[in-house]
């Protein structure tokens, strides 16, 4: 992804409990007695035993994969009663090295990024679509170029916000009523992009050109997402409106808005 061109594995944990091993011995033993008629008897000694009980290690705690940025394990208690215990993360997937794992076209996470992209849409609040975005961090890795924060902050994000914008006012009076429907990938497009390509360090799949539908006023629309690029299996927006755009502008772009669904078309960086 050059600078004028385009371009999330959990750690499980779980704890095992176990129990002390106890074990209590209580012996008692009777003494020998003389009777009174000068006999001698001996009474019988008795001992009696009782065992503890011993908890043997109990199941791991099931494991839960994020779907979020929080990870977090199930109590386990035994019948010796221990405490639960939680272990909660909040270690962005930007900061964990990258996979070549393909995303899917439809996921859990990835249908909640686009709820949180197209509210970001209907409110023009760029805050709203950061968890859609290809995180800050996972690009400081990527750029090999001098300042990558700062091109993150004054280019990506900024062209982001622009593309919002546009997008908010395609939708123009009746935003607050539009609905999302869906997503539609291009899966058939996705594609990988070795290291070395766009000041890339590491490389990284891309899906060129996939829409947003929704329904505004009873009819169905559509726009498109210009480019998502992976990390670590998941898809992320790095370009909404236009991957390429003339140079100095501020202007917001909407890629490709079409009456119903649309169709996606096949580029490619790389």
């Amino acid at each position: 992804m050059p600078e004028q061109e385009r371009h999330g594995i959990p750690r499980w944990r779980s704890r095992t409990s176990r129990a002390a091993v106890l074990v209590v011995v209580v012996a008692a033993a009777a003494g020998a007695a003389y009777l009174a008629s000068g006999r001698h008897s001996a009474a019988t000694g008795a001992a009696a035993n009782a065992a503890g009980h011993h908890a043997g290690p109990a199941a791991h705690a099931p494991h839960h994969r994020r779907t979020s940025r929080t990870t977090s394990t199930s109590s386990t208690t035994t019948s010796t009663t221990v405490a639960p215990t939680s272990t909660t993360t909040t270690t962005g997937p930007g900061t964990l090295p990258q996979t070549n794992a393909l995303p899917p076209a439809s996921s859990a996470q990835l249908s909640a990024e686009m709820a949180d992209l197209w509210k970001a849409v209907v409110e023009n609040d760029v805050t709203a679509a950061m968890p859609s975005f290809f995180p800050e961090s996972a690009y400081v890795q990527l750029k090999t170029i001098a300042d990558p924060a700062a091109d993150y902050e004054d280019r990506l994000v900024a062209d982001l916000r622009a593309d919002l914008g546009a997008a908010h006012a395609l939708l123009g009076s009746s935003a607050s009523s539009a609905a999302l429907v869906g997503v539609q990938v291009p899966e058939q497009y996705a594609h990988w992009v070795t290291p070395g390509v766009c000041t890339n360090s590491i490389g990284y799949y891309e899906v060129p050109n996939s829409r947003l539908v929704y329904r505004i006023g009873g009819m169905v629309r559509s726009f498109g997402i210009a480019s998502m690029i992976s990390w670590r299996g998941q898809w992320y927006v790095v370009h909404l409106g236009a991957v390429v755009r003339p140079t100095g502008t501020t202007r917001g772009v909407v890629d490709d808005p079409s009456t119903g669904p649309g169709v996606s078309a096949y580029s490619s960086i790389g």
